[in-house]
């Protein structure tokens, strides 16, 4: 297959199609499609001139910014593998996700120049480029680009290729990097397009960062793909995003249950003018009952939706008409994506029986990056993936999530595992044993907290826990609270039983 339609070729065609549609809002500027078009290609041509070629990782660290999908679109052009590094990442995860990827290259926003020094160091990487006006002793993209012209010719790109790796929080540690293709990611934007009715006149107000693949592979693509228009903030805040939806007709917004509930709950809800408003996409969990009446009583409704960096990450999608009649579900699998109930024999679960969730479909990714063997053990004989988490099917086909096999905690739309803050605490010398758990939130959903014991006489707060870990881990992911116990609830093979543990501190938080 030849790029006819791969990544790399979509800003060409919109420029063709569209060159004076605006394709991005950022800090009260606009940036037509051919602009977009335009630098993409001239960035293209700066990392071709400095060596970068088919294959090769470009790590990116930086908040949401034109510069962002200007980049990835000029990677696609070269064959080369976009990476978008979480930036609320502490170094030595940085350092990971830099080094395992074999990054060439780094270009980072300045203020994060002190954070990928680790990575730097142990890594590969032979061209550093500074967002903007650049910093000492590293050029700066804004100059670079201004002395290229655009025109850049794209390499001959396979749907198959790679076009990027994004790393999931590890289950057993360290983050695993999931190697989408140029077609996952086209095949997850018709997905949206079909399953969302996203059309050209649409304004997508993107308030979650771009690194996350559900803003990237479920917000800007689709919306580019479609030639709408994408308004860029570097963060949320509940205010400005209300000023936003107001002054730019917005359209659509993504977000998780906690940024929804924020703007509910700002002094300028009642007074935004929201009425442009028809699509409310909610990942990361259910949405409450208050927020839904909150928002249907503007006349608003949610699609709500499972999937994981896996498949791109869209698997399935509940429909707003459906919102109560089912609601719990996470819907229907997208158009193009299917949806089985494994139960764990060679076959699949009748209705209403739990079993692991399998999903196959051109958006599921090709593997874990330098890890067969996970990327074996990922997928059945037949070729679904494996998601490892438990639910069932109704009699109409809606998916309903059970348990999670993993006991991800999903705090303000982040993935935390477990194992990974575990692996850590257990470096403590004072502590014995150690289990992270989900605690529910009003605010953040659910929150870290970890249930230790510990040596005789050994004092262990949860400072001192955080404290240890600040710097080590992502902030998100530290403890909110550490409770002492005497022992820890073990199974015959002496697992931690976590489901005692939440059942025993899950009503505490708030």
């Amino acid at each position: 297959m030849t790029n006819d339609h791969a990544l790399g070729t979509w800003l060409a065609t919109r420029r063709l199609k569209t060159p004076g549609k605006t394709a991005l809002i950022f800090q009260e500027r606009e940036y037509t499609y051919r602009e977009l078009a335009d630098g993409s290609e001239r960035i293209a041509a700066i990392l071709a001139d400095r060596g970068i070629g088919r294959g090769d990782a470009v790590a990116y660290v930086g908040e949401n910014s034109p510069e962002f999908l200007q980049v990835l679109f000029a990677c696609a052009q070269l064959g080369a593998v976009f990476v978008p590094v979480n930036t609320r990442l502490a170094p030595p995860e940085m350092a990971h996700v830099i080094t395992d990827s074999g990054a060439r290259a780094i270009i980072h926003d300045p203020e994060f120049a002190e954070r990928i020094i680790p990575g730097m160091e142990a890594g590969q990487i032979g061209t550093v480029i500074v967002t903007g006006e650049g910093a000492t002793g590293f050029p700066g993209l804004a100059a670079l680009m201004a002395g290229t012209e655009p025109g850049f010719r794209p390499a001959q790109v396979s749907l198959d290729d790679p076009a990027a790796i994004i790393y999931t929080s590890g289950t057993t540690g360290k983050p695993k990097g999931a190697v989408l293709s140029h077609g996952n990611l086209t095949w997850c934007a018709l997905n949206c397009i079909i399953d969302y009715d996203l059309v050209s006149d649409d304004v997508a107000l993107m308030i979650s960062p771009l690194f996350h693949v559900a803003s990237l592979g479920m917000g800007a693509l689709p919306v580019i793909l479609k030639g709408g228009t994408l308004v860029l903030e570097k963060g949320f805040e509940a205010g400005r995003a209300l000023e936003l939806i107001q002054q730019h007709g917005v359209t659509m917004l993504s977000g998780v249950p906690t940024t929804y509930q924020m703007m509910a709950d700002h002094p300028d809800w009642a007074r935004t003018d929201l009425s442009t408003l028809r699509k409310l996409t909610c990942g990361g969990s259910a949405v409450p009952t208050r927020i839904l009446n909150a928002y249907e009583e503007r006349g608003m409704h949610f699609s709500q939706g499972y999937g994981m960096t896996e498949t791109s990450p869209g698997a399935t999608a509940l429909a707003p008409d459906k919102t109560r009649e089912k609601q719990g579900s996470v819907g229907l699998p997208h158009f193009f994506t299917k949806v089985r109930i494994s139960d764990g024999q060679g076959g699949q679960a009748p209705v209403g029986v739990p079993g692991e969730i399998e999903i196959t479909g051109p958006n599921v990714f090709l593997g874990y990056h330098g890890l067969p063997e996970a990327t074996a053990e990922a997928f059945t004989e037949d070729g679904w993936f494996r998601s490892g988490d438990v639910g069932y099917l109704d009699e109409d086909g809606y998916l309903f999530i059970a348990d999670r096999v993993k006991d991800m905690i999903i705090s303000g739309g982040e993935n935390i595992y477990p194992a990974e803050v575990e692996n850590l605490i257990s470096d403590i010398e004072a502590i014995t044993g150690v289990a992270v758990i989900g605690v529910p939130d009003e605010r953040w959903g659910e929150v870290p907290w970890a249930v230790v014991t510990v040596k005789e006489a050994a004092e262990v707060t949860t400072q001192t826990v955080r404290d240890r870990l600040d710097g080590l881990l992502a902030r998100y992911k530290l403890p909110k609270h550490v409770v002492v116990v005497d022992e820890l609830p073990r199974t015959a093979s002496g697992k931690v039983r976590k489901a005692d543990l939440r059942a025993r501190f899950g009503r505490r938080a708030g």
